[in-house]
């Protein structure tokens, strides 16, 4: 398996009046070409943070970003701008994420100019069509306005301006959370079949848990700009060690009143990520605290082969029903 992006340890630090905020805080991960990494977590947690500052929309505070191979935090200006023809991002709100004052025709097609593919004008304009019918857009609507188009005719556009570099990886920021659900089924359809053919690596963003097990072959949890658990997306789906993550999965809404579970409802006060203190920062919500969960930093380590977990006490626990199954 080909490792197309591998993040080690990264931070971002924002100042603030009081001192920092920790909106990512050492996150390490490891994503083979071709495949999709979910990343959730409640509103707050980073993962959007995390997503800019891979694709360098955001200057990390520390940490590797290592791209086919080469840290990408340590180019310089004119290789950096090489490197993200290979890197694009697909964001959340359609619409303000794309230009009022340009047409769709100019918008798909201003990466092309700017990086030069073709030096005749009329031959990018020709690839921006192809693309607009890539992804199920009309060539009727190349001189229309986004705000000409609805969410996900707008969205839409948006893929298409992803894909207009041929790049190896998109970010993808909640790109359907903005659509009623039978366009973001639509949407979802489209991203995997233009994976299958391009053979497109995505990291996908997004705070529904139904959409990321349906698209993603592994997740990535966080909490307060930690990860706090990593797996295959089917093995978490069954198994949760982290107590966040067995919560997070309980609020799951199941149509089958006899198929719900048990719901975990979390006490307690959020720790604050401006200047957190030393230890783990879901102590404060945790039904299973322990003095050493306040000292002690806590880091992803391997509990079962393929499953990470940072938790002080699942490390001391050997049995998979003492956390819990999860739900199937």
């Amino acid at each position: 398996m080909e490792i197309l992006v591998e993040v080690r340890n990264l931070k971002k630090h924002f100042r603030m009046p009081r001192g920092f905020l920790h909106a990512v805080d050492g996150v390490s991960f490891k994503l083979v070409k071709g495949k999709t990494l979910g990343i959730v977590g409640e509103s707050g947690c980073g993962k959007s943070t995390l997503g800019r500052t891979i694709i360098h929309l955001l200057e990390s505070t520390e940490g590797e970003i290592i791209f086919e191979g080469k840290d990408i935090t340590k180019l310089n200006k004119k290789n950096l701008k090489q490197a993200r023809k290979n890197m694009q991002m697909i964001f959340q709100d359609p619409f303000s994420s794309l230009n009022p004052r340009m047409t769709i025709e100019e918008i798909i097609s201003e990466p092309l100019l700017i990086y030069k593919t073709d030096k005749l004008k009329e031959n990018i304009y020709k690839q921006t069509y192809r693309l607009m019918e890539k992804v199920g857009l009309s060539c009727k609507l190349a001189k229309a306005y986004p705000h000409e188009l609805d969410g996900g005719r707008r969205q839409r556009v948006g893929v298409a301006r992803a894909l207009a570099l041929k790049p190896k990886l998109i970010i993808c920021d909640e790109p359907v959370s903005s659509l009623d659900v039978s366009m973001q089924a639509q949407i979802l359809n489209l991203m995997q079949d233009l994976q299958d053919e391009f053979k497109l690596t995505y990291i996908f963003i997004t705070h529904d848990l139904s959409v990321v097990n349906h698209i993603s072959d592994d997740i990535l949890v966080m909490y307060l700009g930690k990860a706090v658990e990593y797996s295959s997306s089917d093995e978490l789906f069954n198994y949760q060690f982290h107590p966040y993550t067995k919560a997070l999965l309980s609020a799951v809404p199941v149509p089958e009143i006899r198929e719900r579970g048990k719901r975990e409802i979390l006490k307690g006060e959020v720790t604050s990520p401006i200047n957190p203190t030393p230890g783990c920062r879901f102590a404060s919500r945790c039904a299973y605290i322990e003095n050493e969960c306040t000292i002690q930093e806590q880091t992803l380590e391997e509990y079962i082969p393929g499953h990470f977990v940072a938790c002080q006490f699942v490390r001391k626990i050997n049995n998979y029903n003492v956390i819990g199954k999860g739900n199937k």
